[in-house]
Parts: structure tokens; C-alpha cells; sequence
């Protein structure tokens, strides 16, 4: 596919510097976008894929962009167009959590088209597609990327291009969009929104940012900005962790007395608490022990211990703000026959399917780019050099942004009750008559809602 073209004629140029002393700025504008335009960019329409019987009921797009100096980043993405009315409905750019979390988990597991049929693929050789009734290309197009470099199938070319932090990666993201745009011209004009969860909580509102920066300074092509969207985002290092103790009482993991004594001991303080507080350790550690085996991504359901070191644990390190957690080992596709259900072990057919060569294929891979397909790479090479979005939500309210941030009440990981807190303190206006209501679906209460003049809270029911 033919890279956008952008034209203007020599008159047209000469009699603009000419007249117009603003047109200095769009002369190195237009040059700027000559080369964006130029620049290399594969992708290719991917009409079958291993395991979905007959071709694919919705356009998926496949491919590469480089981002960086000279290209050196090379992002992958999945752009699936809107089963409804593409021209029209919103460009969603979905950012998987991690950091180092594969687009194509959000793409299977979360709001993509197709997932797996889990009876079938366990029954089976290899795993089995079947489409997502829920998903929301029904009425959105979505660029599913792999990012930072070192996630998915991207990758670079060079050694060094692989560091990267969250700063550097949503500059490689605002590139990517906009050359992605540039060879997409017909999406231009679509309202635009970013999105994501879990740890993507710092990386998209730094992207908005990045992005309306963009649009202030006539960067173009001008991206058709309207919001963001996030799902149990990761906000405040230690305040999200910090109230994983609150959110563990209010759902009746642990007792009044045990949560009031600890409150008052470690005076509300339980990421750095005060070593030195003799009662406020004590009763921290009997906190972990109720924790301990709880699934901190779901309370309601088993922990995978044989899988997965516990992750629940209070000492933390500081330093890293990601919530990656290990696949489990494929042998324990076994446990699974067994009748023993755990949420984990649905992440195995995504690691088969993945690595197996007709699927790259079939994706258009570039081979040899990657050793080993991970869903999340727990090895990246990425600075936490941001450990705190909140400041760009508060300055986001004065831009004529929408937002929606929704929960899962039964994650432990990003507790609702701390999104709750953060959002409080935007001192945001509550619409009227939409404060804290139930909402229904099919006369069932499927969440609870709070709509503000600016923003959009929403907690759906056990996720």
C-alpha cells in the first residue's frame, strides 16, 4: 500500500512564504510530513487465520511501523476496522498494560473480535478461535500496538534501541500514530481516543498529552483528539497500592478488628510503613498472611499457585510500578484436564497459537525478528521513569477532553476504592441526577456509574 500523499504546488508554496510569515512554520510542517509519509511502513489484510474455520467476518490489518531514529523501532499492530460505520465511528489506539504485555492479550482475552473456544482447545491439538459477541470493533476501529519495543512482535534493530521507559515509549506511540494516520488518510477525520488498562494508566495520559501537545503546536497530520479511556489504571504508585488493605476489608478479606487495629497502627501508611512500629508490622504481616492466597487479579477466584510466584505480597519494590505476571508453564495444560479451573491457565493457548509458525505467517511476522513470542516480555528493558499520572488527568480537565475510567469491583492489583479516591480529588461536578446510581443491562444491575460534568466513573459488577 502506497504511503499518503501529500501535494503542493511550487506556486502555491512560494506565494504562501511570500505573503504569510505563519507559513514559515507550515513550510517546515510540510517537510516534516513529507518525510513521515516517506517513511517505511508495512501491512498487509489478513482475510484467515489458524483455527478460525473460513475467512474472517471483519477487516484485520497487520504491520509495521518505524519509529525513532532512522526507524530503528520497528512497532507492530493489529487494526481491526469497525464492524459498524468505519467512516464515522472512533479511532481507538488500545495500549495493553505491562509494561511488555502483548496488544494481542487485549486483543484475545479483553475487547478484540475473536477469542478461543476453551472447551474445543483443550479437546483439540491446537487451539480453536471463535468470535467475541462483546467486542468492541461492533462499533469502534482499533489499533491494537505492541508497545514499548520489546513487546509482542516489535522489535529493533539495533541493541541499544530496546532501552526505553515510559517517556520514551509514548513518544514512540505519538510517532507511530501519526505516521499510521499518514498512510491511513481516510481515518483522519475520525474522532480519536486512546486507551488501555491496568499499568497503560501511566502510559496513556502521558500519550494525551503527548498528543495534545501536538495539536497546540500544528503538528500534523492534526490527530482529531476527543478522550481516553482506562480500565483499573494504575495512577499513584503508592496510593493505588495503598489502598489494596482498604479494598481487602471493604470486600470481607479481612476482619474489622484486624483493618482498624492496622489502620491505626500504621496511621493509614502500609506501602513504607514505619519499620520501626512494632504493632503496625506485626499486624501487617498478619495481613499477608490472609492475602497470601488470594488471586490478586480476581479475589473470587483460585490463585494459581503452581504457576506463578504469589504476587500479592506487601514488601513491594518501589521502583517497579509494572503488574506483569508469569505465564503459566504449558505442562500445567494437564492440571486443566483435570477439571481444575484457574483463569491463568487460558493464557496457554495464546502462547501455543502465537509461536506457531503458520500464525506468524498468517500475521505477516517478520522472521527472525523474535526468539520467542512472550504475552508479557518479563524482561524488557524499561525505566519507570513516571510513577505518577494523576497531575495530567487534573490538567486534562480543563481541555475539552471526554474520559470514561472503569473497575472491576474484584481487583486486588488496582483497587476501584483508590480510583474512587483519585478521582475525588479532581474535585470534578457531579452530573445531576447521575451521583453513584446502579445501571442495568437486561433488568440485571451489571455496575454502578457516577457521570461528572467532565468525567465518567464506572465500576461494573465482579468484572
Amino acid at each position: 500500500m502506497e504511503p499518503a500523499k501529500v501535494t503542493l504546488t511550487a506556486y502555491q508554496l512560494q506565494y504562501c512564504l511570500l505573503t504569510h510569515s505563519k507559513c514559515i512554520k507550515f513550510f517546515w510542517g510540510f517537510i516534516l510530513l513529507l518525510a513521515l509519509s516517506n517513511s517505511a511502513a508495512s501491512f498487509t489484510i489478513v482475510k484467515t487465520l489458524p483455527g478460525f474455520s473460513g475467512e474472517l467476518p471483519f477487516l484485520l490489518e497487520t504491520g509495521y511501523i518505524g519509529v525513532g531514529e532512522l526507524d530503528d523501532i520497528q512497532l507492530f499492530y493489529y487494526f481491526v476496522q469497525s464492524e459498524g460505520l468505519p467512516a464515522t465511528d472512533p479511532l481507538v489506539l488500545w495500549l495493553t498494560g505491562g509494561p511488555g504485555c502483548s496488544a494481542l492479550s487485549g486483543f484475545m482475552y479483553e475487547i478484540g473480535p475473536i477469542s478461543f473456544d476453551y472447551e474445543r482447545s483443550i479437546d483439540g491439538d491446537k487451539p480453536v478461535l471463535v468470535l467475541n459477541d462483546y467486542s468492541w470493533t461492533k462499533v469502534a476501529n482499533i489499533i491494537f500496538l505492541d508497545a514499548p519495543v520489546g513487546t509482542g512482535f516489535s522489535y529493533a534493530n539495533t541493541s541499544a534501541g530496546y532501552n526505553t521507559s515510559a517517556t520514551k515509549s509514548t513518544a514512540d506511540v505519538y510517532m507511530f500514530l501519526r505516521k499510521w494516520l499518514l498512510a491511513h488518510p481516510k481515518f483522519q477525520t475520525n474522532p480519536v481516543y486512546i486507551a488501555g488498562d491496568s499499568y497503560s494508566g501511566i502510559t496513556v495520559p502521558l500519550t494525551v498529552k503527548k498528543i495534545s501537545d501536538g495539536i497546540k503546536a500544528g503538528n500534523l497530520p492534526l490527530i482529531n483528539l476527543k478522550g481516553y479511556v482506562l480500565g483499573n489504571p494504575l495512577t499513584d504508585e503508592q496510593h493505588d497500592k495503598n489502598s489494596r488493605i482498604k479494598f481487602a476489608h471493604r470486600v470481607g478479606l479481612l476482619s474489622d478488628e484486624l483493618y482498624e487495629e492496622t489502620k491505626l497502627d500504621c496511621h493509614g501508611e502500609y506501602v513504607y510503613p514505619n519499620k520501626s512500629d512494632a504493632g503496625c508490622i506485626e499486624n501487617l504481616e498478619t495481613v499477608d498472611l490472609c492475602l497470601n492466597d488470594i488471586n490478586p487479579a480476581m479475589v473470587l477466584e483460585p490463585l494459581c499457585l503452581a504457576s506463578s510466584a504469589k504476587p500479592n505480597k506487601l514488601n513491594w519494590e518501589p521502583s517497579h510500578s509494572g503488574v506483569v505476571f508469569p505465564d503459566p508453564d504449558p505442562l500445567l495444560l494437564e492440571v486443566n484436564r483435570t477439571g481444575q479451573w484457574c483463569r491463568d491457565y487460558n493464557y496457554l493457548f495464546l502462547n501455543i497459537w502465537a509461536n506457531e509458525k503458520q500464525v506468524q505467517e498468517a500475521l505477516h511476522v517478520r522472521i527472525g525478528t523474535k526468539q520467542e513470542w512472550e504475552r508479557c516480555n518479563r524482561s524488557l528493558c524499561y525505566e519507570y521513569d513516571i510513577l505518577n499520572s494523576f497531575d495530567y488527568h487534573r490538567n486534562f480537565t480543563n481541555e475539552d477532553l471526554r474520559a470514561i475510567i472503569y473497575s472491576g469491583d474484584h481487583d486486588y492489583i488496582v483497587p476501584y476504592v483508590g480510583t474512587q479516591e483519585w478521582i475525588q480529588y479532581l474535585n470534578l461536578t457531579v452530573s445531576s441526577n447521575e451521583e453513584w446510581r446502579p445501571w442495568f443491562v437486561d433488568g440485571q444491575v451489571a455496575g454502578l456509574v457516577t457521570i461528572f460534568l467532565q468525567f465518567r466513573f464506572w465500576s461494573p459488577i465482579n468484572e
